[in-house]
């Protein structure tokens, strides 16, 4: 067996050490940090004037409203696609029907986006397009007809977006159709 010189002692010896020091340090300041006692929890339902409250759709709705619209367009033989986004504009469910072509997605999703961002169906915004062209500059915004807002209490909540049938009209149409669903 080869012999250890002194010196590889002294260094692996206070290589060992400098980490058991280390070591103990961490544990000391991670202890130290951590608050003496947790402070009391507020309530969820504790009347706060810093906290909104928001109405969303649920999954369920949004998809049977996704498939009412979907529906009405396959009565009519059109290939579309159809997005529900919430309040925020994410995407809470989106279908593509069969033969749907490839643009339909993204515009339905652009579509439900402009609806309930304006709180109103895009073919009126489009209308407004004339007044103030520089709406259409707006990104994440389509402003062709396609796209229904669904309210509740007057208040924008989520919005139906259609895309893909020849004409903005007849998307719109499919959009209502899954606004009068929410109805039912």
């Amino acid at each position: 067996m080869k012999k250890i010189s002194k010196r590889a002692r002294v260094l692996t010896g206070g290589a060992v050490l400098a980490g058991v020091v280390a070591g103990t340090f961490g544990a000391v300041s991670a202890s130290a940090s951590a608050p003496a006692a947790a402070p009391a929890a507020v309530t969820a339902d504790a009347p706060d004037r810093n906290l909104t409250q928001s109405t969303h759709l649920t999954t369920a709705a949004a998809t049977k409203a996704a498939q009412a619209a979907l529906d009405a367009a396959k009565k009519e033989n059109q290939r579309v696609s159809v997005a529900v986004v919430d309040r925020n504009g994410n995407t809470i469910v989106t279908l593509r029907g069969d033969g749907a072509g490839p643009q339909s997605y993204e515009s339905a999703v652009k579509k439900a986006y402009t609806a309930v961002s304006w709180n109103a169906p895009t073919s009126e915004l489009a209308k407004r397009l004339e007044q103030a062209p520089s709406l259409k500059d707006i990104p994440g915004t389509l402003f062709l007809a396609g796209g229904a807002p669904v309210a509740a209490n007057g208040a924008p909540v989520a919005g139906i977006g259609v895309a893909g049938a020849p004409s903005g009209d007849l998307d719109e149409k499919f959009a209502q159709a899954g606004v009068a669903a929410l109805k039912r």
